[in-house]
């Protein structure tokens, strides 16, 4: 298991960050709301490998035959694995590229309430909230676990209809001699 699980892991997470990578400098030209979709897109792509782990899992290594439970731990550590790659590209980024992130999408999300007519108190209000918000992920464990809940649901939900998709079980067991006929 560890083979396959590590082969598509790295794949998946190497993806993951690739991805990352190429799209967060067009961040500011995307717009946070456009960003937004593309974002969960290269994370749903990224993990259409835990389908093709398990698969090959299945193939290679089971003989043809999986549980859901064998497809399911096989999916999830794929998922791990990704995540884990998308924490740490994220981490470098934010830390050492894009420090100003907060500030820009605070900014984004007030101008927005703005431009939609909201009541000077929402907007103080809604300022408040991202100021804590953003005290909060200046905590490094904070930051980590947030980044790590953005991708892992997808990652969760496709390891379940994978292994779910993925799943056989051993057909029933031949006959060693013909069955008796009946009178």
């Amino acid at each position: 298991m560890k083979k396959v699980v590590l082969k598509f892991g790295l794949i998946s997470g190497v993806l993951s960050s690739t991805m990352m990578l190429i799209t967060l400098p067009f961040e500011d030209k995307i717009g946070f709301d456009h960003s937004l979709i593309v974002g969960y897109t290269t994370i749903v792509a990224s993990f259409l490998l835990v389908y093709f782990g398990i698969r090959s899992y299945r193939n290679h290594v089971g003989g043809g035959k999986i549980s859901f439970g064998r497809a399911f731990a096989v999916g999830i550590s794929i998922t791990l694995i990704t995540c884990v790659f998308y924490v740490v590209t994220w981490e470098v980024m934010y830390h050492f590229f894009m420090p100003d992130y907060l500030v820009k999408y605070s900014a984004h999300v007030i101008e927005k309430m703005r431009a939609a007519g909201a009541s000077e108190a929402a907007i103080q209000a809604k300022t408040l909230e991202l100021q804590k918000s953003t005290a909060a992920y200046n905590n490094p464990l904070v930051n980590v676990a947030m980044t790590f809940i953005e991708p892992f649901p997808v990652g969760l939900l496709i390891t379940l209809i994978s292994a779910a998709v993925l799943r056989r079980r051993a057909g029933p067991p031949m006959a060693t001699s013909p069955m008796p006929a009946s009178s």
